[in-house]
C-alpha cells in the first residue's frame, strides 16, 4: 500500500425528507445568504427547488438564484455566477441538482476570490486560493458524478472546444443533502448513465499503476457488485427506495477517494491515470449533448481491450471479484487450449460482461451510436493532446497514436 492523503470534510445528511432540512443545516453552519445554482428546469418541475427555497425561508437564510446549469457545464454561466456572488456578497454557494450543477457551484466558488478569469484556474494559468472563497453546499438530485463529496470539478469552454478538470480539496463541499426520493423521477437513460459514471470512477482507481491493495480493492469491487445488483432493480421499479438509496451512496463513495486509497503513485495525488475519462471528455466537449456516462460506456471497454496485456493479472482479479469469472485450467478441465489463451479468454469474457451490463441498461456500445464518426477523430486527438500532452496514463502510457487506435476500435 502506498502512502496517501485522504480528506473528506463533507457533512452528509442522508435519507427521506432531508431536502426540507437544507435551510436549517445551512443556518446551523452559520450561513445567512446563499447563491442557489440550479439547472434547466427539472428541479423546478418536480418541486425540489421550491422545497429547498421554502426551507431557506423558514431558516432565515436569504438567497439569490442562478439558473441554467447544463450537462457538461460551461464557463460562461460560471463567470456570470462569480459576478453575482461577489455583488451579492453571498456566504455559501448552494448547488441544487446533479454533478453538472454542483460543478458549476464549485467553479463559481473558486472564481470568487480570484481576480482574473475563472477559466485561468482550469487551464492551469493560475492556482485556486482559499482566502475569501465561499464554501459549497449541495442538494443532490442525480447520483452519478460524485461531485457531492469529490475534490474534482469539470468545466467546458465552448469557445475553445475544451473540457478541463480541476482537482483540489478546496472543491469538496461543506454539506451534502442526499435524499434518494428525489431520484424517483429520473429518466432511465439518466439513471443508467449515472451508474456507468460511478463504475468508471471506481475502475479508474482500480486500474491504476499500483500493486494490489486488498482492503481498497475489496471496497472497490463491493461497490461495483452493488451497482450491478441494484441498477436493474431501480430501472425496473423507479420508486424502489432501497435500490435508489444504495446507488446514491455508492455514487458518493465511488468518487470521494476512498475507493483508491493506497493505489495512488504520489501521496498527494488521486489514484489512477484516468485514461478513459480523458478520452471521453473529448467526446462530450466535441458534442455537449453526449452524456458523460454514455461516452464512458463506449470508451472504457475499448480502453480495456487495448491495454489489458500490460497486466493480465489485474484483469483476472477484476473478473474474479466482480463477475466470478475464472480462467479455465487446460489440464484439469480437459480443454485443448494453452494457458495463455485461457487467460485471454477470461479477460475478454470479463470485459464482455462489463459492456453487456452497460448495454443492458440502455447504454451505447459504439461511438457511432453517439454520432461520432471517423471524420471526427482528428479533432478529438487535437484537443486531447492540448489537455493531456503527448502521452498520458498510468496503467499503460498512451500516445496520441494509441488514443487514435482506441477511438477507431470503438467506432
Amino acid at each position: 500500500m502506498n502512502n496517501f492523503s485522504f480528506n473528506c470534510p463533507t457533512k452528509f445528511v442522508f435519507g427521506r425528507g432531508t431536502t426540507d432540512q437544507t435551510g436549517a443545516q445551512l443556518a446551523a453552519l452559520g450561513h445567512r445568504h446563499a447563491l442557489v445554482v440550479y439547472g434547466q428546469g427539472s428541479v423546478v418541475r418536480t418541486g425540489t427547488l421550491g422545497r429547498v427555497l421554502a426551507s431557506l425561508d423558514e431558516a432565515g437564510v436569504s438567497y439569490v438564484e442562478l439558473s441554467g446549469a447544463r450537462p457538461n457545464p460551461e464557463i460562461e454561466l460560471v463567470r456570470k455566477g462569480v459576478e453575482l456572488a461577489r455583488n451579492e456578497k453571498v456566504d455559501v454557494i448552494l448547488g441544487v441538482g446533479g454533478g453538472s450543477t454542483i460543478d458549476t457551484a464549485k467553479a463559481i466558488s473558486l472564481g470568487v476570490p480570484y481576480t482574473g478569469d475563472t477559466w485561468d484556474l482550469f487551464s492551469r494559468a493560475a492556482q485556486p486560493i482559499a482566502e475569501g472563497k465561499p464554501p459549497v453546499a449541495c442538494v443532490l438530485t442525480i447520483p452519478a458524478a460524485g461531485s457531492e463529496a469529490s475534490d474534482s470539478c469539470v468545466i467546458t469552454n465552448d469557445e475553445k472546444c475544451l473540457k478541463k478538470g480541476l482537482s483540489t480539496d478546496l472543491n469538496r463541499p461543506e454539506l451534502a443533502i442526499m435524499d434518494p426520493e428525489l431520484t424517483f423521477t429520473l429518466p432511465p437513460y439518466q439513471t443508467a448513465a449515472g451508474v456507468t459514471d460511478m463504475c468508471a470512477h471506481i475502475m479508474e482507481r482500480y486500474f491504476s499503476g499500483a500493486d494490489a491493495v486488498p482492503v481498497t480493492d475489496g471496497i472497490a469491487c463491493s461497490l461495483l457488485r452493488t451497482l450491478i445488483a441494484e441498477a436493474p432493480r431501480a430501472l425496473a421499479n423507479p420508486e424502489d427506495y432501497d435500490a435508489r438509496a444504495n446507488i446514491m451512496w455508492v455514487g458518493m463513495l465511488a468518487h470521494n477517494g476512498i475507493a483508491g486509497v493506497g493505489r495512488n503513485l504520489v501521496p498527494t495525488s488521486r489514484a489512477g491515470g484516468w485514461e478513459s475519462h480523458g478520452l471521453e471528455h473529448e467526446l462530450s466537449a466535441h458534442d455537449p449533448k453526449i452524456a458523460h456516462g454514455a461516452g464512458l460506456a463506449v470508451i472504457f471497454p475499448a480502453w480495456m481491450r487495448y491495454v489489458w496485456r500490460e497486466n493480465p493479472e489485474r484483469f483476472l482479479a477484476f473478473g474474479r471479484d466482480v463477475f466470478d469469472i475464472e480462467p479455465v485450467n487446460p489440464e484439469e478441465d480437459g480443454v485443448d487450449i494453452t494457458a495463455e489463451q485461457a487467460v485471454a479468454d477470461a479477460v475478454e469474457a470479463t470485459i464482455d460482461a462489463l459492456q453487456e451490463f452497460f448495454v443492458s441498461m440502455g447504454m451505447p456500445s459504439t461511438l457511432g451510436e453517439l454520432g461520432i464518426t471517423e471524420a471526427d477523430i482528428d479533432a478529438l486527438i487535437q484537443t486531447l493532446e492540448q489537455n493531456k500532452g503527448a502521452e498520458f496514463g498510468e496503467f499503460k502510457r498512451l500516445t496520441m497514436e494509441d488514443a487514435r487506435n482506441i477511438y477507431m476500435s470503438a467506432l
